[in-house]
């Protein structure tokens, strides 16, 4: 009998970074549910997660030659850890911003570097931006690191393209996990003023164009920049000039 709902990523071998919780575990129970065989990774630890700290060029070196002798090439990475700070830019310091660099930007190219040379045609590589790459969000070292992490996306988009490797990079916006728990108080509802969908977004609303990114489907689709935010980004600040004008209208 012909399978009318195939699984999307069956025999895919992937690698998912920050698995320990919240979106990070989301999507690797999404990904193992479509048959990908998840290599879930953490800095804590945590079970069913291997421990890596993505600022580690020897966990990544470890973890790719365990990978080579297991399954001999990996399908897809999901670049999904990522820490912020919340200083603002009178109080941030050096060190801050070396710190949140490291592990949102430079985490994500070792795990570039050390991954690609296992991967052949057809591999998928998502990193996970934030809105706070499209705006002037007021955490420096967060917003200045998910920038750059855009600019990662885009030349490893171009440079990995000749060998039939993707790179996307997902914007999500406000997410409930407990990173976005974590915020000061008003944080959460400033973010709904300014969505146009009137809600906070879930992690369900994530793992799906996470799976579709490294499934076949999306075989034409690199160095996309894709929101997750249900309009946050999108209106430029006009959203409170235009509800203004409805309310007084």
């Amino acid at each position: 009998m012909t399978d009318l709902h195939p699984k999307r990523l069956l025999g895919k071998v992937v690698v998912v970074t920050g698995a320990a919780g919240g979106q990070g575990a989301a999507e690797a129970e999404a990904l193992i549910r479509e048959g990908a065989r998840v290599i879930a990774t953490d800095v804590t630890e945590a079970a069913g997660c291997r421990r890596l700290d993505v600022t580690s060029e020897k966990d990544w070196a470890e973890l790719a030659a365990d990978l080579r002798e297991a399954y001999g090439q990996v399908h897809g990475l999901v670049n999904n850890a990522g820490v912020t700070w919340r200083a603002r830019i009178d109080d941030v310091r050096p060190e801050d911003m070396a710190r949140v660099h490291a592990v949102n930007v430079t985490g994500t190219l070792l795990g570039i570097q050390h991954l690609v040379p296992l991967m052949r045609p057809g591999a998928s590589i998502v990193n996970v931006g934030s809105s706070a790459a499209l705006t002037a969000h007021y955490p420096v070292a967060y917003t200045a690191s998910k920038w750059a992490l855009r600019g990662l996306s885009r030349t490893a988009a171009m440079e990995l393209g000749p060998r039939g490797i993707r790179v996307n990079i997902i914007h999500p916006g406000f997410i409930e996990t407990d990173m976005t728990a974590s915020a000061a108080p008003g944080f959460r509802e400033a973010n709904l003023h300014g969505t146009p969908l009137g809600r906070t977004g879930t992690v369900d609303d994530i793992t799906p164009l996470v799976t579709f990114l490294l499934s076949d489907e999306a075989s034409f689709i690199t160095g996309a920049e894709i929101p997750v935010d249900g309009g946050l980004t999108a209106h430029g600040g006009a959203k409170p000039i235009s509800d203004a004008l409805r309310e007084n209208a």
